[in-house]
């Protein structure tokens, strides 16, 4: 397979190229900064490919499930020991994109290490995205192929509107890119790879009945 690197060294002003790229990457770079000393908790935006990306606010149904799946997600995380959830404004740091996922898991190795007062994390072990009409293609687009670059180990896109889930996995350590998708809908129960022993009915997020004697049913355990 040609690389873009053998493609550029093909061409009789490579050097020109390869400064021009420079130049484009070191513009960006300087954005980003800028990016990172304007943006404050009040805002939802990110940095991706260059451009900042402004957040509309959420609807109702946005909010609802990110509060049903983080309440079952977080409870089990901290009675187990297994790290820290952190929903909406946790900004994570990719090696050319800022994102600010709508709900994050670290394992608590890669918690324990983080300072009180950092704002800038690293890539989490687990990563949710509730879709909208606007934020669809980045998140079946580029956020994916970004997660999996960077060795986040599952990702679930849930979709509010049909109450699905799209759980990617990252099977091995090595893999850049995530096994095909599979789909769960209201009738069928999700288990996280990533987190041991989280398995609940995807009903769970988006109803409060249902969430609420998932949580009773985590309590047992």
């Amino acid at each position: 397979m040609v690389s873009y690197i053998d493609k550029i060294m093909a061409m009789p002003d490579a050097p020109q190229q390869i400064e021009a790229l420079n130049q484009a990457i070191k513009g960006e770079q300087e954005r980003r900064h800028d990016f990172r000393m304007w943006i404050t908790p009040s805002v939802k935006a990110e940095f991706i490919n260059g451009e900042v990306v402004l957040h509309s606010p959420v609807k109702k149904r946005h909010f609802s499930v990110t509060d049903l799946l983080s309440s079952l997600l977080s409870f089990y995380v901290r009675v187990n020991k297994l790290g820290r959830v952190a929903t909406e404004k946790a900004m994570i740091a990719l090696t050319r994109n800022d994102y600010e996922p709508d709900l994050v898991f670290f394992k608590k190795e890669k918690y324990d290490t983080f300072a009180e007062d950092q704002m800038l994390f690293p890539a989490p072990d687990f990563v949710v995205e509730i879709l909208s009409k606007k934020t669809a293609g980045r998140d079946r687009g580029i956020k994916k192929q970004d997660y999996a670059a960077h060795g986040i180990q599952e990702y679930w896109i849930i979709d509010p509107v049909l109450q699905q889930i799209e759980q990617y996995v990252l099977f091995l350590p090595t893999d850049k890119q995530y096994s095909p998708k599979k789909i769960f809908g209201p009738d069928d129960e999700i288990e996280s790879r990533v987190i041991a022993g989280f398995v609940i009915p995807v009903l769970a997020i988006f109803d409060e009945a249902v969430n609420v004697e998932t949580l009773q049913d985590l309590l047992k355990q």
